[in-house]
């Protein structure tokens, strides 16, 4: 596995449109994108939406969006990542409930202390969706805290060493976020 020095390199050729060099940092990292999208799908059965389909879905919203992403570092790397995943599947719980359901969603405020678990691809995906959207109009810093956590199954400590911050503020962030998401998700 390559050192986060060599991606770091590797993601600079990339900004300046290697496209190479963004293949192949996609490649290296690409086990653990796959990890981190199988334990976030782990429970889910019955849906066509697995870790290998996440990790693929994901791939090419950050090729297509390659040209205008501008990945200074590995954690700017997996802040985007998380993006894309959330992305993928609340695009794939939207389809999915407007299919069951002709499009008629139910709002259910509920965000889990511990998010060990999987991901629940339901009307709880699409009210946190909404909700971390103003989170994130109103602090991006807090926004993408719950998208490594939640989203890409980062814990706290992983999270604090990519943003190269300590885990106690990690852990305030995420608590704060977690009260002003659920805040937003009760007034909807």
């Amino acid at each position: 596995m390559a050192d986060a020095a060599d991606i770091t390199v590797w993601l600079d050729s990339a900004r300046h449109g290697d496209r190479a060099a963004l293949d192949h940092v996609l490649s290296t990292l690409y086990q653990e994108l796959h990890t981190m999208a199988r334990r976030q799908l782990s429970g889910q059965h019955g849906y066509t939406l697995d870790a290998t389909a996440l990790v693929h879905e994901s791939y090419l919203k950050l090729i297509g969006s390659s040209s205008n992403a501008k990945f200074d570092d590995r954690a700017h790397f997996f802040a985007y990542a998380a993006s894309s995943m959330r992305s993928v599947v609340v695009d794939y719980a939207r389809n999915r409930l407007a299919r069951k359901r002709g499009g008629d969603l139910k709002r259910v405020a509920e965000i889990p202390e511990d998010v060990e678990g999987p991901l629940r691809l339901d009307e709880d995906m699409l009210a946190l969706n909404d909700a971390l959207d103003k989170l994130s109009a109103a602090d991006e810093r807090l926004a993408q805290v719950v998208e490594m956590r939640y989203f890409a199954g980062l814990s706290e400590l992983e999270i604090a060493e990519l943003q190269q911050r300590s885990e106690r503020s990690i852990r305030r962030d995420w608590q704060k976020a977690r009260l002003f998401l659920l805040a937003a998700m009760q007034d909807d």
